[in-house]
């Protein structure tokens, strides 16, 4: 039997979706603009476990732009929406404030609960520093498949970015710049201090060496600071983002920390640049589970083999 859900909305500020039978709030979508410094976007912070635990970091001392689950663009044709400096080929870490962009809240065309979940349907625009639309963004976060007995729920993130500008748009990354490995670009997670060192997975690989590889889901587990017990959470490609690049779809790969803290990304400017024509739409949908304890491969690939996209 799955969880039944409620939703609040506090308007201009998040949406909350909890469990309606334990109460714990599972995520909050925060979509009021924050610091301009920080590349203003909407967000999700705190992601929680069934149990409660909180799976997220936000603004953390090293890195403030750094805020739970988010999509980013680190290098977008010389701009900056992932907030603080921007790395420079040949300079490093420059504070240029007037590359710092912004993904800005337009509108929901859906926020909902259901018996077994929850939706929010939203229109963002992409501006640079100046101010200008340089894309459209279509979202949408689904809560999804809560599962007591195996102490786990699904979140699926989708967005569709179309290119306004009258030039292609260059979506890179500090790696596609010169900064070895540094490939963090598209939808970008931040665990919890607590989580550092945690247990990274795919099918075929474990531990950080499989920064910048490829492959169908990612799962990093971590132990929790002030409550006993671990977490585990999944991040998995839908079928249609073409991750390996076999269909002629710009390729994938992951991103992945676990020292000096945690982060993942399936980012798709890791090795070279994604180049958007004026007009056309880059849609990916990414599939996130999030478990109480430290679960293995045989577990993972029996939950995502029972869900269906």
């Amino acid at each position: 039997m799955t969880g039944r859900t409620t939703l609040v909305h506090r308007h201009g500020d998040h949406i909350a979706v909890a469990t309606a039978d334990s109460g714990v709030e599972l995520l909050r979508y925060v979509y009021r603009p924050e610091a301009a410094w920080e590349a203003p976007k909407p967000y999700i912070h705190p992601l929680r476990t069934l149990l409660g635990r909180v799976v997220t970091d936000y603004r953390p001392n090293d890195h403030r732009w750094h805020k739970g689950l988010q999509l980013t663009a680190s290098h977008l044709s010389g701009q900056n929406l992932w907030g603080g400096n921007t790395y420079v080929r040949g300079e490093g870490y420059q504070p240029l404030p007037e590359r710092v962009g912004s993904m800005a809240h337009r509108g929901f065309d859906e926020v909902s609960a259901r018996e077994d979940g929850a939706t929010v349907a939203e229109r963002l625009g992409w501006h640079p520093h100046s101010g200008e639309l340089w894309a459209d963004e279509v979202r949408r976060v689904e809560v999804h498949d809560i599962d007591p007995a195996s102490g786990s729920w699904v979140l699926t993130w989708s967005s569709a970015v179309t290119n306004r500008r009258d030039e292609p748009l260059r979506f890179g990354s500090p790696a596609t710049h010169g900064r070895r490995g540094a490939g963090y670009t598209g939808l970008f997670w931040r665990g919890p201090r607590a989580f550092r060192d945690g247990r990274i997975l795919t099918p075929d690989g474990e531990g950080p060496e499989v920064m910048g590889r490829q492959a169908p889901w990612l799962a990093y587990s971590g132990e929790h600071d002030g409550a006993d017990g671990h977490a585990t959470l999944v991040f998995a490609h839908a079928p249609e983002n073409d991750h390996t690049g076999a269909g002629g779809e710009h390729p994938a790969h992951w991103f992945v920390r676990n020292d000096p803290f945690a982060a993942v990304a399936p980012s798709f400017a890791f090795h070279d640049e994604l180049v958007l024509a004026p007009g056309a739409t880059l849609t990916r949908r990414y599939r996130v589970v999030v478990a109480d304890g430290v679960w293995d491969r045989d577990r993972i690939e029996a939950r995502l083999a029972g869900l269906a996209w």
